[in-house]
């Protein structure tokens, strides 16, 4: 029997989805074997996380479920968390699967493989800030935005309550976002608007007015990744809804209800939230692969780890230095598509025998949305000389254009295009919150 070449990748984010995507649509079943394994079982695009939270995105009606996807393009899908890599052995060793009351379903055990990728993205980066882990949530995932978004409409319904009783009561939900990039800042927005059409869906006394935000980043301005101009126009427009921004305040402790500043302030908020930095899983500094400080896999400019050629590693999860440059490819989901691009053009040349690429990032730019309220950001390319700063509607079509784009690359021009004409209609007839 045909021994089949068996190319594993962990990690179905924006990068690894498009990657098996390809992989099976290049490859099929025959001679290759594909297999993605995630622990999830649904995709969702992280940069819509704060939507989700917000309750302005239905997470069931965006979501990519894998094993429809799989079945669609030819791969295999395994669900189960990554524990370790046997890399004598070529196997990726799976964690036992656990249901909710602790009970295993399936025991710990590997999957061979020939090539194996590593794009399992990253994680809220606390920097050892002492109580972050046990007061502050995070939008890592969709299991944290939905437990943010569930808490939110507790909290505003208990507002909603107190002025029914009492119309003259001073109730607000308080809400407290550490870390001024791109997350922090579209939270913000996105909860001002989700909190004006509550008065639609039953809490006709909560409007806006009732939320109050408190955004901190310790650097010098908020989007740190925009020219100065645009940050100051989005601080503009966050002050303008009523959100308080702190510049230059750095965090030393989180305790329940509040966050603890170095100048001895205590903000106290119902909801925490901790949107300060990324780095990766710790589970990889323990693969006796080459890692950075954040537990970045650092790898050569033709994405292979530095240690061992057969193991690629892409997204949020790897360090990447291009030639030409003096720092590593910063972590977002432009990086993780071209990556995943040149990962599978290196893998068909590999297996052909041929000299492989080096990875060349090309920066599109970054685009903050303020949710209906504004949209800013930069654009990069030889399209417009080099950098140009853009805002109002020109930037909003750019930004949805990225979510099309998404779509696109993980499933296809056919699926793509098919689904953002549903999503078209989606918008007209479902509710503009989501509320449970």
């Amino acid at each position: 029997m045909l021994r089949k070449t068996q190319i594993v990748v962990v990690g179905g984010g924006a990068g690894g989805l498009e990657l098996v995507r390809r992989l099976g649509a290049k490859f099929g079943r025959k001679r290759h074997d594909i297999i993605l394994v995630e622990k999830n079982r649904t995709h969702v695009w992280k940069p819509l996380l704060h939507e989700v939270a917000a309750g302005s995105l239905d997470a069931n009606l965006d979501e990519v479920g894998y094993r429809s996807h799989c079945h669609r393009w030819g791969y295999r899908y395994f669900f189960g968390k990554l524990e370790s890599v046997d890399r004598v052995n070529r196997q990726v060793i799976i964690a036992p699967l656990l249901d909710d009351d602790g009970s295993e379903i399936i025991g710990r055990h590997t999957i061979r493989y020939d090539y194996l990728v590593l794009a399992v993205g990253s994680e809220s980066n606390d920097f050892g800030t002492p109580g972050v882990a046990e007061n502050c949530m995070r939008l890592d995932d969709r299991v944290g935005a939905d437990r943010f978004r569930n808490r939110l409409l507790d909290h505003c319904l208990r507002v909603s309550r107190e002025m029914s009783v009492d119309p003259a009561a001073d109730a607000h939900v308080q809400v407290v976002i550490v870390g001024g990039g791109a997350t922090g800042v579209e939270l913000a927005a996105e909860l001002y608007n989700a909190a004006g059409a509550l008065r639609y869906y039953g809490l006709e006394v909560f409007d806006e007015s009732r939320l109050e935000i408190t955004l901190i980043e310790a650097g010098p301005r908020i989007l740190p990744a925009l020219p100065e101009r645009l940050a100051e126009a989005a601080q503009a427009e966050l002050e303008a809804l009523g959100v308080r921004v702190l510049t230059g305040v750095r965090v030393i402790e989180a305790v329940p209800h509040a966050i603890v500043t170095e100048g001895g302030e205590r903000i106290t908020g119902d909801l925490l939230v901790w949107a300060a930095g990324v780095k990766a899983p710790p589970m990889l500094a323990n693969l006796d692969l080459e890692t950075n400080r954040i537990n970045q896999l650092v790898v050569r400019d033709t994405l292979q780890t530095t240690r061992d050629p057969l193991i690629f590693a892409m997204g949020d999860c790897c360090s990447c230095t291009p030639a030409g440059r003096t720092t590593p490819v910063p972590p977002r989901a432009q990086a993780a598509h071209q990556m995943a691009r040149t990962v599978f053009v290196n893998l068909v040349r590999i297996m052909d025998g041929r000299p492989l690429k080096a990875f060349v990032y090309h920066d599109h730019g970054s685009l903050v949305s303020l949710s209906r309220f504004s949209t800013v950001g930069s654009l990069m390319g030889n399209l417009v000389g080099g950098r140009m700063a853009i805002e109002g509607r020109l930037a909003r079509l750019v930004y949805a254009s990225l979510y099309r784009m998404h779509l696109i690359a993980i499933h296809g021009w056919l699926k793509g295009m098919t689904l953002l004409l549903v999503d078209r209609v989606n918008r007209i007839v479902r509710p503009r919150l989501k509320l449970h």
